[in-house]
């Protein structure tokens, strides 16, 4: 004998409505978060791969940080040293007017004077983050040079700088004095050399900051790239989610109306006895 108490189709009803229930759930998660794949039980492999893309992807942002720095250090250095060419070519200018006779000395001598003043004041500013590639002491610590991480493998790329201060190549604190038309040559000569070392000084300042900007492209891309693969492997298609959303939102509702319908029937039964 079959007891009214016991009731199948409800617990089928139940059941089918239970299973939906996950379903949707899952789905409401897709959506939310805009994932298929947030947690390790929803594809372990899955996901292990995108923790260790996602790894190299914090190690591309942190190298391309790095070598933006470097690069504003660089582009720094690289200004001030087009400055710098800039004021020599002035000097030259006075040393060429010095030099052709019949000018007051002490006063292009002067101006000589306060253009060197104005150079080391460029060299001395010409700093960023602490390090002066125009300088003979570039990071305070005895560095010649800067030297950027450029890959998680923690290799790096040294910048050489250009030693406005000490090298004799441009020794322009203790260049001739102009007092007459002989030293006015002589100043001119030391001048020209000095306008050379200068050009080459900025000229490879210049390509340094290049490319460091074209290294930090490289590496930009290299993570959007990491990135965009990790979100094919775990991002969910938020329009088929949607879609399923709504078709799970059905299916939910008809199995309420169907657990309460298979609920109701023995109830009907019972009011024969």
């Amino acid at each position: 004998m079959t007891s009214i108490n016991s009731n199948t189709g409800a617990a089928t009803a139940l059941h089918l409505l239970g299973g939906t229930t996950q379903r949707l759930e899952t789905v409401q998660n897709e959506v939310a978060t805009g994932k298929e794949v947030n947690t390790a039980k929803d594809n372990a492999a899955l996901w292990a791969i995108s923790q260790i893309m996602e790894a190299d992807v914090s190690g591309l942002r942190a190298t391309s940080d790095a070598l933006s720095l470097g690069e504003s250090t660089v582009a720094v250095a690289s200004a001030g040293a087009e400055r710098i060419s800039e004021a020599v070519i002035e000097m030259k200018e006075l040393a060429l007017t010095a030099s052709s006779g019949l000018v007051d000395y002490s006063k292009i001598e002067a101006q000589l004077a306060q253009k060197t003043e104005e150079i080391n004041s460029i060299i001395s500013s010409s700093q960023f983050n602490g390090a002066n590639l125009l300088a003979t002491n570039v990071d305070g610590n005895g560095a010649t040079g800067l030297s950027i991480p450029t890959g998680a493998d923690l290799s790096l790329l040294t910048v050489d700088g250009v030693d406005f201060e000490s090298d004799p190549l441009f020794d322009i604190n203790n260049r001739t004095q102009v007092t007459d038309q002989a030293s006015a040559q002589t100043a001119l000569s030391e001048i020209t050399g000095f306008l050379r070392f200068a050009i080459e000084g900025a000229a490879a300042l210049g390509a340094s900051a290049n490319g460091l900007a074209e290294e930090n492209k490289t590496v930009q891309n290299l993570a959007d790239a990491t990135k965009k693969g990790i979100g094919a492997l775990v991002d969910a298609n938020i329009e088929e989610s949607a879609a399923r959303l709504v078709a799970l939102d059905v299916q939910k509702q008809l199995g309420t109306t169907s657990l309460s319908i298979a609920n109701y029937s023995p109830q009907s039964i019972g009011v024969l006895f």
